[in-house]
């Protein structure tokens, strides 16, 4: 049977990664100090930004008809995951909200994934060990078999190493992207793969940093233009895909205690009720310079006016990228607190289990942005200034008699503090206190939870005593 030649014309659309939508993506991701900074270089870099002089002033009016996208494209904030595709990068007076916090270790974030994850007690096992493993700046440094060999001493009987690298695949899913591989070339991989499909010359970056790693090193670009078949121009664009990776991806964390935090949250009771809004002390207010923008004239085709307008979209793109930054963060934030409405009324004792997905489900995002967008951003409440991520929680028991992991570590130190000085709590004696009170909960979970809490054995506290 003979084949036909046809022709068919297929209409679709695609998003593009371009600049901008990195750009919004990327603020995303920034904690409020960073974002201040990352404000100022603009303003000292752009002639056509400025500070508005009120805030609750509107931004001016801006020349009609632009050339340039008018929008932030939805797929930013509505089911999808561009957060991790970057790697570079109200009402009433609000009262003095900077405060010291603790910094956080990548560690612990990456812990914290662990606990919000779908893991069974013999994966987490496993899990943990990877994590303990894992460089300062985000590498697995250690082989898979001398970790299999570890957890096997630990009573983790018929422990393979297919199992471990299984485990660490999902792991390699965590933030900050990039984590937990074993050398640069999966690193940046790993990132690549975040990537969408569509994104330009993504296959050529990846073909580059699988096959021709060493050669970019040594700047040997006669051979990388053969081998890929590129021209100057389109290496060079690929090349700058590539740098535009982070190579050390877990170094954006640190132990250090002396970091200031500013909430981007406020959580208030007025007589209408909990209300959560923006802190409108968090960051400067910006808007395009007026008197430059007057000058833009569409028919004018000078050098000078082609450098305002190109300013003029970038000032335009960087307040639509705040603004959509601060309409996310909200989102976040007001459905988060809405399921822990009991926390701000009674305390830690009365928090909720709360994992990632049930934030992303009820807002439509993926389960990494949720992490991204609570990670290293802060609210404060009449019970004081929290980052968001503190109101996640693993669940204990099922059903009804569920409890939050944060709200039991909360009651067993409320009775180790009303305890006898002279007879103090055994784990035990603390497994039925907790029982009469509704908590099942295991004894060496009570002991995991207490040694959390730093507090010490019954028989240590006794002799402190």
């Amino acid at each position: 049977m003979a084949m036909k030649a046809s022709l068919q014309l297929r209409v679709g659309t695609q998003l593009t990664m371009t600049p901008q939508l990195q750009q919004a993506i990327g603020l995303l991701q920034l904690s409020t100090l960073d974002l201040r900074q990352e404000i100022q270089q603009a303003l000292e870099a752009n002639p056509m930004l400025e500070l508005e002089d009120d805030f609750g002033e509107q931004a001016v009016s801006e020349t009609p008809e632009d050339d340039w996208p008018d929008e932030i494209p939805a797929e930013l904030s509505v089911d999808s995951d561009w957060s991790d595709t970057f790697q570079d990068a109200g009402g009433g007076e609000a009262p003095d909200f900077e405060r010291q916090a603790a910094g956080q270790s990548l560690q612990s974030h990456l812990g914290w994934q662990l606990a919000m994850g779908a893991f069974d007690a013999r994966e987490t096992r496993i899990a943990e060990s990877l994590i303990d493993a894992v460089t300062p700046d985000g590498y697995l440094d250690q082989p898979l078999d001398e970790l299999r060999d570890g957890l096997r001493a630990q009573g983790l009987e018929g422990l393979t190493t297919r199992e471990v690298e299984a485990l660490l695949l999902r792991l390699q899913r965590f933030e900050p992207t990039g984590v937990f591989a074993r050398d640069l070339r999966e690193c940046l991989l790993l990132q690549l793969a975040t990537l969408p499909d569509d994104t330009p010359l993504l296959p050529q970056a990846r073909r580059l940093v699988r096959q021709f790693l060493e050669a970019l090193a040594g700047n040997d670009r006669r051979l990388l233009k053969r081998r890929l078949g590129l021209d100057d121009t389109t290496l060079d664009a690929v090349i700058a895909l590539i740098r535009g990776l982070d190579p050390r991806p877990g170094s954006e964390y640190s132990s250090d205690d002396n970091d200031y935090v500013i909430p981007d949250l406020i959580a208030r009771h007025t007589s209408r009720g909990w209300h959560v809004e923006l802190n409108p002390e968090a960051m400067p207010r910006l808007r395009v310079q007026p008197d430059y923008a007057a000058l833009i004239k569409r028919a004018d085709k000078s050098d000078d006016n082609q450098f305002l307008k190109d300013h003029l979209q970038e000032a335009r793109w960087l307040i639509k990228s705040l603004a959509s930054r601060n309409d996310t963060l909200l989102r976040v934030g007001h459905e988060v607190m809405t399921r822990q409405l009991a926390f701000l009324e009674r305390g830690e004792e009365a928090m909720k289990p709360l994992i990632l997905a049930d934030i992303a489900q009820a807002v439509e995002m993926h389960e990494s942005t949720i992490s991204r967008v609570t990670t290293q951003k802060f609210i404060h409440t009449p019970r004081g200034v929290f980052e968001l991520k503190y109101f996640f929680s693993s669940q204990v028991g099922d059903g009804e008699d569920a409890h939050s992991s944060t709200a039991i570590r909360a009651r067993i130190r409320k009775l180790v503090e009303g305890e006898a000085p002279r007879k103090p709590l055994s784990d035990s004696k603390l497994v039925t206190l907790l029982a009469e009170e509704g908590i099942e909960v295991a004894r060496r979970t009570v002991a995991k939870y207490r040694e959390a809490l730093h507090i010490p054995s019954s028989s240590q506290r006794k002799r402190l005593g």
